[in-house]
């Protein structure tokens, strides 16, 4: 784990580019599975994005060749990240409704701070803190109660899928926790763009396995909704991802499984005419205070460890 301090202004940033773009992929998940399979469209975005990203960093001669122990962890975060979490998402989002999805994505911040004090435990979020991600949840399911309240009949396949999304949430949460566990240092672009494309090589794996090649159908939208995933979702939010895990407490990381829906239903109501009630705006409110709340409340460690077992710890 990184020692170095960043400045705020590029924490924030990077807080706000997680934000904007993850909120926006919901939309565009949405649009590309209409034609794309779920593991061959991930298959495709992230081997693209991530070929992309190894080929900048040859072209800045930055170091691309690590240890195989290292690039082992680095595949293992990848699928546990954009095959467990994301693949999950993307299968779900064909079958529950997104409002549902978004609220089952939302478990995220309880996962991490569970899977943080198990695995790492070194940093302990203030009561205010834990509070604070507790009203996140509550302010989630005020904005998106229209839509679950609408879905009280959800049959036997949409309950399992429901199911299948909490347990990708959790692979989520464990993939991002073990990178805080395994990072040595800051983390690196080139370490990121590994992560990346060893996501997409598990998703062709999947996707070859269950023969999506003879069911696709490339469409116009459809390959732009995957441009658009590659370049905001992958190039963009998933490298900011990385640096803000690498830079900040796990439990405020996780904020941005709150900001998404909010993000998610304005667009929709900017691109889609979606009607805004006062749920949405209520809702809305609630989620940004506690992301308010979440960012600013203290973060201690824990006394009984010396820097020596902090670095142990990091190792």
């Amino acid at each position: 784990m990184s020692h170095s301090i960043p400045s705020r202004f590029a924490l924030a940033l990077n807080f706000g580019l997680v934000y904007v773009f993850w909120g926006s992929t919901y939309l565009g998940i949405d649009i590309a599975v209409k034609h794309i399979p779920p593991a061959l469209m991930c298959a495709t975005r992230f081997t693209i994005a991530g070929m992309i990203m190894l080929g900048y960093c040859m072209l800045r001669g930055q170091k691309i060749l690590f240890g195989w122990r290292q690039l082992l962890q680095l595949a293992i975060v990848g699928n546990l990240l954009l095959m467990g979490g994301n693949l999950t998402l993307s299968y779900a989002e064909q079958y529950i409704p997104s409002g549902l999805a978004a609220l089952l994505v939302a478990s995220i911040p309880l996962w991490f701070v569970v899977l943080d004090g198990l695995l790492i435990g070194h940093q302990r979020l203030s009561g205010r803190g834990l509070a604070s991600l507790a009203l996140g949840f509550a302010g989630t399911l005020v904005l998106l109660w229209p839509k679950l309240s609408s879905t009280a009949g959800l049959g036997r396949r949409e309950f399992w899928w429901s199911i299948a999304l909490l347990g990708g949430s959790l692979s989520w949460a464990f993939g991002s926790v073990l990178s805080k566990k395994w990072q040595s240092g800051p983390p690196t672009f080139a370490g990121t763009a590994w992560q990346v494309f060893f996501a997409g090589l598990g998703n062709w794996v999947f996707a070859l396995s269950n023969h999506d090649l003879s069911r696709v159908v490339w469409t116009t939208s459809g390959i732009a909704a995957v441009a658009y995933l590659v370049v905001g979702g992958s190039l963009i939010g998933y490298t900011a991802y990385i640096y803000i895990l690498g830079h900040a407490a796990t439990a405020k990381v996780s904020t941005y499984a709150y900001v998404n829906p909010v993000v998610a239903v304005f667009l929709g109501w900017l691109v889609l005419g979606e009607h805004v009630d006062a749920y949405i705006l209520a809702g809305s409110a609630i989620v940004v205070a506690s992301v308010v709340l979440v960012t600013s409340a203290p973060v201690t460690r824990k006394k009984a460890e010396s820097p020596a077992a902090l670095q142990a710890v990091a190792e």
